[in-house]
């Protein structure tokens, strides 16, 4: 049960912030500013991460020394914190600035590749 609430609470923080960050790449959403489609994901995005990263440590703690051993956990760890600073330093404020488009694209890609890591890295937890 755990594990579902983690993937699904991934899920859905995943899909609102690659919303936002299709709207930056200029590749979707083009009706909407990007500030105004970050300020109404907000809560869905913000609601999905607590759901994520509360029942992960409790996923974790079934057994840590296996999560601490392996690889593919810790390059999960650190891509997940690497992308939680990126998205509420430089994605947010690219977001509410109306960024001009090579930047936005750039902050895009960029967000995308860290949160893909971070899936990656959780995919093959199961396989180190």
């Amino acid at each position: 049960m755990l594990e579902i609430i983690h993937i699904v609470g991934f899920a859905v923080a995943m899909g609102t912030i690659f919303m936002v960050d299709l709207r930056l790449i200029g590749i979707g959403m083009m009706r909407q500013l990007p500030s105004q489609l970050q300020k109404d994901l907000a809560p869905w995005t913000l609601g999905g991460l607590a759901a994520a990263l509360i029942s992960g440590p409790l996923i974790w703690s079934s057994d840590p020394q296996m999560y601490v051993n392996n690889s593919s956990f810790q390059f999960k760890m650190v891509a997940l914190l690497i992308a939680l600073l990126f998205q509420y330093t430089i994605h947010r404020k690219m977001a509410f600035s109306n960024p001009l488009p090579v930047a936005g694209a750039l902050t895009g890609i960029v967000s995308v590749a860290l949160w893909v890591s971070v899936v990656a890295g959780g995919l093959f937890i199961a396989f180190v």
